[in-house]
């Protein structure tokens, strides 16, 4: 079996910032994405930024300059650098990752348990 796990979400200030982290773990052969989503009360969950095999990062719109997003193959490990937080940021982050597990047979879709990120003064 595969678990993600995040960790660093919390309660910060309009403009500050906060780091979290995705940690997979179990049978894992290969990573080929991970991934941070978030969802907001009311709202539809949307892609935040993804590193897929490669390297090759995409961003979305809404946080880039803001949110960076890094990834530690050798720790299965993927980051998430939020700075000059908004308001509007504040949601439920969920990390995601395709993997294919030693078992073989074709990639699947995980989802981490999610960790609350809230912006207010």
């Amino acid at each position: 079996q595969v678990q993600l796990v995040e960790s660093g979400g919390g309660l910060v200030q309009p403009g500050g910032s906060l780091r979290l982290s995705c940690a997979a773990s179990g049978s894992i052969a290969s990573i080929y994405s991970m991934g941070w989503y978030r969802q907001a009360p009311g709202k539809q969950r949307e892609l935040v930024a993804v590193i897929i095999s490669g390297g090759i990062t995409r961003v979305a719109d809404s946080v880039k300059g803001r949110f960076t997003s890094t990834r530690d193959n050798a720790k299965n490990t993927m980051y998430l650098q939020m700075n000059s937080l908004k308001p509007e940021d504040t949601a439920v982050y969920y990390c995601n990752a395709l993997i294919r597990t030693a078992q073989g047979g074709p990639p699947n879709n995980y989802w981490g348990q999610g960790t609350q990120v809230t912006v207010s003064a």
